[in-house]
């Protein structure tokens, strides 16, 4: 996501959670059964290399998640110095520490518009250099963890907001047009023979344009043999979604065939505006949950939560009011949580 913007964007726009105890305040705490048993698909979340030394946040994830997407340690910037040296004491450690706790690893991500190892500044403009440092750089990262991890986001958030295509004012589409999405999947592959090669983006449940263009890449993607091999919908959602358009979005992802990934979930009170959204929260991951169960069943990759607690969410990292997650800072569920249980259930 174009979190920089957002969050920019949160910043100047006021926030109304002191009317609805802001904060993670709700409801007192419910119980619930371990989501990871309770679901059919396998139930994520996003992890970073501290926090698997926290003793309520380890129990936490132990109990309830089957797998984990490192939230930033395989990013290009952890990952690539500005010497242009591999550092992989970060990823490494995620990846070791979920082996331990008999959890999976789903890779995120291999190339995003929005990081770019400083050394390709020097190839700008010289294709035949800049393809095959690219190249190497995919093989390298996916190739460090082929058979570790059962998944990857190769291509993170391609396509604009507007309706207008995708985005060209970033170095991979500077200097390889949209063929670098098609190369990143073609490394990745021969990198990885095994783990499924997915294409992820946000605010398609918002944007139905969009929806669309992402649709179209994916298709021009196939039609180009490239070995895409499933969907990711972010799913950073406000509370206030109006009912009705994370099914039509999954619907309409899930039209390709292709297993469907629901990848970065949380539903931001923050982001809905004035008012008390928490109910909204569990109409929403209701909907979430019955979109997916509605798959056939090879079709469910599974649920990412951004997130354990509200106060690892990346929105109160950056100082925003907000409880967008389904346990709260003590790691105690939510009625949020309890909705997700309920829409298991049927």
């Amino acid at each position: 996501m174009d979190r920089r913007r957002l969050l920019a964007g949160l910043a100047a726009a006021p926030l109304a959670l002191s009317a609805c105890g802001g904060g993670t305040a709700d409801a007192a705490p419910v119980d619930i059964p371990p989501l990871k048993s309770a679901a059919p698909f396998p139930m994520g979340v996003a992890a970073m290399t501290e926090q698997f030394g926290e003793p309520a946040w380890d129990d936490l994830v132990r109990s309830h998640f089957d797998r984990v997407t490192p939230e930033w340690e395989m990013k290009a910037e952890a990952v690539v110095d500005d010497a242009g040296r591999m550092t992989w004491d970060r990823a490494d450690r995620v990846v070791s520490s979920a082996e331990q706790r008999g959890l999976k690893v789903f890779g995120h991500t291999l190339v995003w518009y929005s990081q770019v190892p400083r050394t390709f500044a020097a190839l700008e403009g010289d294709r035949r250099r800049f393809e095959l440092a690219y190249g190497e750089y995919v093989r390298r990262v996916a190739g460090r963890y082929a058979g570790k991890v059962v998944g990857w986001d190769v291509v993170n958030e391609a396509v604009t907001d507007d309706g207008s295509g995708y985005r060209a004012d970033n170095a991979w589409a500077r200097n390889l047009g949209m063929d670098y999405v098609r190369i990143a999947f073609e490394q990745a592959r021969a990198a990885d023979p095994a783990a499924p090669l997915f294409l992820n983006d946000y605010n398609l449940e918002q944007l139905p344009k969009k929806r669309a263009d992402f649709l179209k890449l994916a298709e021009r993607l196939l039609r180009e043999g490239a070995p895409l091999g499933g969907l990711g919908t972010q799913t950073h959602t406000p509370a206030d979604l109006a009912p009705g358009e994370i099914g039509r979005c999954i619907r309409d992802l899930a039209s390709l065939g292709l297993p469907v990934h629901v990848s970065e979930l949380d539903i931001s009170l923050a982001r809905a505006g004035l008012g008390d959204h928490r109910e909204g929260q569990r109409r929403l991951v209701g909907e979430v949950v019955e979109a997916v169960m509605a798959l056939p069943e090879r079709q469910r990759f599974g649920i990412t939560v951004w997130g354990a607690r509200d106060k690892d969410s990346w929105l109160v990292r950056e100082g925003k009011r907000d409880a967008p997650l389904l346990f709260d800072d003590d790691a105690r569920p939510k009625p949020m949580a309890a909705a997700l249980v309920d829409a298991l259930k049927g």
